[in-house]
């Protein structure tokens, strides 16, 4: 009985295994970088979407969770705008009125940002306008480039993010799909940061990880969650080299 119950629920598991994803991926536009203090980069409003992963691998949004992730995030970006080598503002759509257009580009961001996962660092699935080495040219349109409320700025930085955290009943599917040799995922998490050149609209760098860490539910996994989404952010200065003792 207890064999044909393992074999029943393992085959309900491969029904919702999910296969391996890859890992942190980065991209530049060829010719691409920045100087320290050179620049003035917008932070725009990060999408933020916390919840649970049911049993059968659907996204249930949690608005608790993702309240205490907006604020979370918004004071790790904060305390990491310092860092960061040049001059970071935070959005503000002032009189323009444009925050809702601003929210729709940070959506199409993401959109993009999944479309350069799956087309350009996937080699398998390498679209045949991608397949050259130093190949990056990817774009969100040259209307942003219209917004008022960034006149003056150079680049727009855009942050996604996505955490499903596995319900009970989603942990207990893992453990049989175990029993079964059968992989099953407990818990999805992953992020995009990318720049926008404000002159173009073109993407000019890219950080995209589908296995993040840091529970944004907390102020130190938030910390941790930004500090890979920043995770080889162009235009910081070089650390310092650490002496050996003597």
């Amino acid at each position: 009985m207890l064999r044909w119950m393992c074999s029943g629920l393992a085959a309900v598991a491969l029904l919702f295994a999910v296969p391996a994803i890859a890992q942190e991926k980065t991209g530049n536009k060829p010719g691409f970088s920045l100087r320290p203090g050179t620049v003035h980069i917008i932070l725009m409003r990060p999408t933020i979407k916390v919840g649970a992963q049911s049993t059968g691998g659907m996204f249930e949004p949690n608005a608790d969770w993702t309240a205490q992730a907006r604020q979370n995030i918004a004071q790790a970006l904060n305390e990491a705008q310092t860092s960061m080598g040049n001059q970071v503002t935070t959005y503000e759509e002032g009189e323009s009125g444009e925050g809702p257009v601003a929210s729709q580009y940070a959506h199409l961001f993401g959109a993009l940002a999944d479309s350069v996962i799956e087309y350009q660092f996937f080699r398998g699935n390498r679209l045949p306008t991608k397949v050259r080495k130093g190949t990056f040219d990817w774009s969100i349109g040259s209307g942003v480039t219209n917004l008022k409320s960034l006149a003056g700025a150079d680049y727009a930085l855009f942050i996604n993010t996505y955490d499903a955290y596995g319900s009970t009943g989603r942990k207990a599917l893992q453990i049989v799909g175990l029993l079964g040799g059968i992989p099953v995922t407990s818990g999805v998490h992953w992020g995009h940061a990318g720049l926008i050149d404000l002159k173009t609209g073109e993407l000019v760098w890219l950080n995209a990880d589908r296995q993040m860490g840091g529970d944004v539910r907390t102020p130190e996994g938030a910390q941790k969650r930004v500090r890979e989404l920043l995770e080889g952010f162009p235009g910081r200065p070089t650390q310092p080299a650490v002496q050996a003792s003597k």
